[in-house]
């Protein structure tokens, strides 16, 4: 464990190691890098509602990563006074009124692209901004990452083959085992896997990658303030498997990937029937399940809570969190997004970066 002091003097933070895995420095006010998304989607505008939230902005010291003028046509459209002011890094000081905001690249243009309409320039910008906030972070100077959403049709048009975020961030990092996690207010749910056809993602299931992926969570949660989470570790198969009856992994796999796990001093649980492990960890008998596949999860929490909901990668060097939401072409530009989710993920970010557990409040 190293311990350095805060910029301010008055601040400390904390960088834990365990197992491998590295946590974020821990800070009193942390800094705060916030990516616009594409910018004819309705990132900018979610954006620019909750940096003019007073709330939000006193938790972290937060800096836009984008364009000027995309987060200023976003901030006339929701009615803010605040205007962006491009800043060398985020350790600048801003005008009264003003949005810190680092600028990768020119792109004047930007601003004068249609609403909700798909193009591979707003796509190539987004991923830009994803890549400098990426940066930001390597370098320290920002605590955390927090995500508007891209569209990844735009992003493959520009010509990027790693089209999501967790997919960027791995990458570029070279991470040797990463996870997302999505929660809302009362339910944490980690993925076995996201991103893959169920055909796909039930032979993911085995014991070694159940068993990794229970590692990574008890040391996520160890490294943001919670040492000894309760994992409740779903079954795949209905009523989980029934003996075998119903499908063998339970018995083959996810079953002695617990017990390994608990050996090592993995508070694990299960498997559980998945139509009763969502339930108990809402009532408070887990604080985060294990989901073996994407819908599995995620139809979960977003029943549970979409619009709080917010996406954290796990496994990554530095701490990341996202809207739980896509760019919504079909209300871009109107001023109707609502900016709960973004609200939530920098909260989360905010609080996680300060030590104070990883959960929405």
């Amino acid at each position: 464990m190293t311990i350095r002091d805060g910029e301010n003097g008055d601040e400390r933070a904390t960088a834990i190691a365990l197992g491998g895995y590295t946590a974020p420095a821990v800070n009193a006010k942390p800094s705060i890098a916030v990516t616009l998304g594409d910018p004819t989607g309705i990132g900018p505008e979610v954006v620019a509602k909750a940096f003019a939230d007073d709330e939000t902005r006193a938790l972290a010291r937060l800096v836009a990563v984008g364009s000027a003028s995309v987060l200023d046509r976003a901030l006339a459209l929701t009615g803010s006074a605040l205007r962006a002011q491009p800043v060398a890094g985020p350790a600048d000081a801003v005008g009264p009124g003003a949005v810190p905001m680092v600028e990768p690249t020119a792109s004047p243009g930007l601003a004068s692209l249609p609403m909700g309409a798909l193009s591979s320039e707003a796509g190539g910008a987004s991923i830009e901004w994803v890549l400098a906030a990426a940066r930001l972070a390597l370098e320290e100077s920002v605590d955390a990452i927090v995500t508007a959403p891209i569209n990844k049709e735009a992003a493959h048009l520009a010509g990027y083959e790693d089209i999501g975020h967790m997919e960027i961030f791995q990458s570029l990092t070279g991470a040797p085992q990463v996870a997302t996690m999505l929660l809302t207010r009362g339910l944490r749910a980690v993925h076995l896997t996201t991103h893959r056809s169920l055909r796909v993602a039930c032979d993911y299931v085995t014991r070694e990658n159940v068993l990794a992926k229970l590692r990574l969570t008890h040391e996520f949660f160890a490294a943001h303030g919670q040492p000894f989470p309760r994992i409740g570790v779903a079954a795949l198969n209905p009523h989980g498997g029934e003996g075998g009856l119903l499908g063998g992994e339970e018995i083959e796999h996810i079953a002695p990937a617990v017990e390994d796990a608990r050996r090592e001093g993995v508070d694990a649980i299960g498997p559980v029937p998945a139509d009763s492990v969502f339930t108990q960890a809402i009532d408070g008998r887990y604080d985060v399940v294990l989901a073996m596949y994407h819908d599995q999860g995620h139809v979960a929490v977003k029943v549970h809570g979409w619009e709080d909901s917010v996406t954290v990668n796990l496994g990554l060097p530095f701490l990341r969190t996202s809207v739980d939401h896509g760019t919504a072409f079909d209300i871009a530009g109107k001023g109707v997004a609502d900016p709960r989710s973004m609200i939530s993920a920098i909260r989360v970010a905010a609080r996680a970066a300060a030590g104070q557990g990883v959960e929405v409040v």
